[in-house]
């Protein structure tokens, strides 16, 4: 019988501390109810003593899913259990997960503490922990570079006190495949209490071995699996959760196990953090990149038509890659439409279903053939608009290589109608001008994507923004068959975002003055407009 390997995921802890990564709550809820459409079996929702809005998040993350532990990180601290407890406890499986480092390195350089010291610190913390929560999971920070006897005398003490995971992290990602095997066989033989807990694996990606370091962990005996959506966190990032699932599902020789994941929604959920992020995900990307089911090669292709295993040794439908398939036109009606919906695993309110067949419709008159993967680009462009304070009305653009771009542009915010008119070294840069000008708020432009949604000369462009304005970093996304609209559009999104916690608006206080983007926006990017 196949043994069940844990998924713990990160993503709304570790990943989101990369930078470029952050999100705010709703966005953080939306990704957490995604992970337990996954099948996860625990979210990571944070590190609650980090910050009041960490805190709240994980809080608010345990109260909005239910088939799912939840998780907050903890230091070896008395104050950060306390602050985890009080955030995971609406949970109905809550964890807190206690870490403590153990290398030499660690010890002597950023703690301070001899090696027994740590061993009290953290029977104290697990201890106290484990009074409050019965599921407890202690860390041995740089695990990989502690050494074993030690590792061992640690982890043994760490059982006694009631923890029920043990941790073993390649914090730096510094192993080798074999120094994972010998770490957790040494745990698994040397461990007398062992059988008590379960040994869990988070390996990161500075040398490229993540995935290959925690399957490594799951031969030896790991059955927990720390990682990501499409691997972000810290520095290179983590173990990516699609790679090793996939891995252990395509290679039953090898392992012979069994995760609650659903693989079908692995791209979506890929999709989803792409969207809310603003970051790509790079074509070649294992798994949910674009070229992953790609085939340009004649021999390839031939060897495709033949049978599709001689190239490809998993379905593009067991990781939910939608295939075009024109069926929807501006003859269909909202009936088939969410039908459609609904068969791209999309529950919609009647409400939203009604304003996405309009958004449809209006596509409809500008496309010929309206694919799933337009349809798609379609809802989670809808997601990332629905708190709308500035609406786009209209827009005229003129630009061109002999004349300055110029761009009027007309937005609405309630009942107000505003227009404004700004010039540029491109039409890009023309229109967010424009944009900052009604707003009345300066913001930067720090990174401008523009990628084609489908094929044809009539594709949905779809454009990423990410902007700043000295308080925070905010993105967007817009699509269109216009590329100018959809710049606008996401340019749009990352606005309202940040001007929903900025204590200013073009109807109250100050106005402010657009200095900041004559002196940031778009400085060495004007390439990229057009």
């Amino acid at each position: 019988m196949a043994d069940r390997i844990y998924i713990f995921d990160t993503t709304l802890r570790d990943g989101e501390q990369a930078p470029g990564y952050s999100m705010n709550l709703d966005e953080k809820i939306r990704v957490a109810k995604q992970l337990e459409t996954l099948g996860v079996d625990i979210i990571e929702a944070g590190f609650a003593i980090s910050s009041p809005g960490d805190a709240e998040s994980v809080r608010a993350i345990a109260g909005a899913v239910n088939d799912v532990t939840v998780a907050s990180l903890a230091r070896a601290l008395q104050k950060d259990i306390d602050a985890a407890w009080d955030a995971v406890r609406v949970a109905r499986r809550p964890r807190i997960h206690v870490f403590l480092a153990t290398s030499d390195l660690h010890l002597q350089y950023k703690l301070r503490m001899s090696r027994d010291e740590a061993v009290e610190r953290l029977k104290s913390a697990v201890r106290y922990a484990r009074n409050l929560c019965p599921d407890i999971e202690f860390s041995l920070e740089d695990a990989t570079r502690t050494d074993l006897d030690y590792m061992c005398r640690v982890v043994e003490e760490a059982i006694k006190e009631g923890a029920t995971t043990i941790n073993l992290p390649d914090t730096v990602g510094y192993a080798s495949p074999g120094d994972i095997t010998e770490m957790v066989t040494a745990v698994r033989n040397r461990v007398p209490n062992i059988d008590k807990a379960i040994i869990s694996m988070h390996c990161h990606d500075d040398l490229g071995l993540a995935t290959a370091n925690t399957l490594a962990g799951v031969r030896a005996g790991a059955r927990q699996i720390e990682c990501t959506l499409c691997g972000i966190g810290e520095r290179a990032g983590n173990t990516a959760l699609e790679e090793v699932v996939m891995a252990m599902k395509t290679r039953p020789d090898l392992y012979d196990t069994e995760t609650r994941i659903n693989t079908e929604e692995l791209c979506r959920s890929a999709r989803l953090l792409s969207s809310i992020t603003g970051v790509r995900i790079f074509p070649s990307k294992a798994i949910v990149g674009d070229n992953a089911f790609a085939h340009e090669s004649g021999i390839h292709q031939h060897g495709m038509m033949a049978n599709s295993k001689t190239y490809e040794i998993m379905t593009p439908e067991s990781v939910g890659v939608v295939k075009t398939n024109y069926v929807l036109g501006k003859h269909s009606g909202q009936h088939a439409f969410s039908r459609k919906l609904e068969e791209l695993g999309y529950t919609l309110t009647d409400s939203e279903v009604s304003r996405l067949f309009a958004e449809f419709k209006n596509l409809c008159d500008r496309k010929k053939n309206v694919t799933d993967r337009d349809i798609i680009a379609l809802v989670e462009a809808s997601e990332s608009h629905d708190k709308q304070t500035w609406s786009l009305v209209s827009y005229v653009v003129t630009s061109g290589n002999s004349i300055t771009s110029t761009a009027c542009i007309k937005l609405k915010n309630g009942d107000k109608t505003v227009e404004g008119v700004a010039s540029g070294t491109g039409p890009v840069y023309a229109s967010l001008r424009a944009v900052e000008k009604i707003i009345r708020h300066p913001f930067s432009l720090d990174d401008y994507q523009l990628q084609a949604v489908t094929e044809h000369r009539d594709a949905l462009g779809e454009a990423l923004v990410k902007i700043s304005d000295g308080s925070g970093v905010y993105r967007g996304r817009g699509v269109s068959t216009d590329v100018i609209e959809a710049s606008i559009l996401a340019c749009l999104t990352a606005v309202n975002r940040m001007l929903e916690g900025a204590s200013s608006s073009i109807s109250g206080g100050p106005a402010a003055t657009t200095a900041s983007f004559e002196n940031d926006m778009l400085v060495g990017h004007t390439d990229k407009e057009d």
